[in-house]
């Protein structure tokens, strides 16, 4: 049976605001390279969808933008799930036809491939295997990072390549944060997701509902970092998705007996779900939640 962890009761990232430096030359990136269509467009925004009816993505373009760099908190890379390894196939084949390099790694419970948009935003594409392959010991799910097999992946491509297939989806986010205690304390604590894995003491990976992680959190350079500028291109937000009002109500106490802010971001995408209300983590990462599926 096929376990779908981005469903409700789980609590899963239904959608990501990125800021960049130049809206154009992104789009051509998201649309040529990666395999997103436009699905609504302004001089400052873009919406990019891969169903023609439904965003996961948005992209906003800053004036004077500055760029990443390390100690900043914020993303580390989106992650996109594809829905098939024939998917992935394709679009290794897609990368080398036009010339692109990546990087790639086999994490045991999927299999990765690993670039950077013009702005350095990380982007991960990948697969899951199977859940019932994945090993769990004491709650902890093993997790490695070993080179990848491409031989059937590529066995696997029909050649077909027309961009992102329907059904592709954030399977998860990672982030760049400055304390990887604090942060944890918010995760697990304030929005009860579940530690599942750690490396070391850099990086914790979370989920909900037996999930490898729906959020990744490390320091690798960020430690001790500073929230970035409205300027600085990279994470606007992200928007996570929970069961109900009754389970909203139960986050936004806890957040605020925590001692968070709770507020209603202005700008908040159109897509991903209706706002319900937003929170910054103790790194200042804007978080936005819905009991919106889409």
């Amino acid at each position: 049976m096929t376990i779908n962890f981005h469903q409700k009761p789980n609590m899963y990232a239904s959608h990501i605001q990125l800021k960049v430096s130049n809206l154009q030359q992104s789009l051509d990136y998201y649309t040529s390279l990666i395999g997103f269509q436009i699905l609504q467009q302004d001089e400052q925004n873009a919406y990019l969808t891969v169903d023609g009816m439904t965003s996961i993505l948005s992209l906003i373009e800053v004036e004077n933008a500055l760029p990443l760099g390390n100690k900043l908190t914020g993303l580390y890379h989106i992650a996109l799930l594809l829905p098939s390894r024939k998917d992935l196939g394709n679009i290794v084949q897609h990368f080398v036809q036009r010339n692109i390099r990546i990087g790639a790694a086999d994490h045991y419970v999927s299999e990765a491939l690993y670039l950077n948009d013009p702005d350095g935003n990380g982007i991960e594409i990948y697969i899951d295997r199977p859940a019932s392959n994945w090993q769990w010991r004491d709650n902890q799910v093993k997790m490695v990072t070993e080179q990848l097999n491409f031989n059937p992946i590529l066995a696997a491509a029909d050649g077909q390549w027309n961009g992102l297939p329907k059904g592709t989806i954030i399977g998860h986010i990672h982030l760049s944060v400055a304390d990887l205690e604090k942060s944890e304390q918010f995760y697990t604590n304030v929005l009860d997701f579940n530690v599942v894995s750690r490396y070391g003491k850099q990086a914790l990976f979370i989920s909900t509902g037996g999930y490898h992680h729906h959020i990744g959190l490390n320091t690798w350079h960020s430690e001790n970092g500073m929230k970035p500028s409205p300027n600085h291109v990279g994470l606007q937000s992200f928007t996570i998705v929970l069961e109900n009002d009754v389970v909203a109500q139960r986050v936004h106490e806890k957040l605020t007996a925590a001692g968070f802010t709770v507020e209603h971001f202005e700008n908040a995408p159109t897509y991903g779900g209706a706002q319900f209300f937003s929170v910054e983590d103790p790194n200042g990462i804007r978080l936005l939640f819905t009991i919106d599926a889409e």
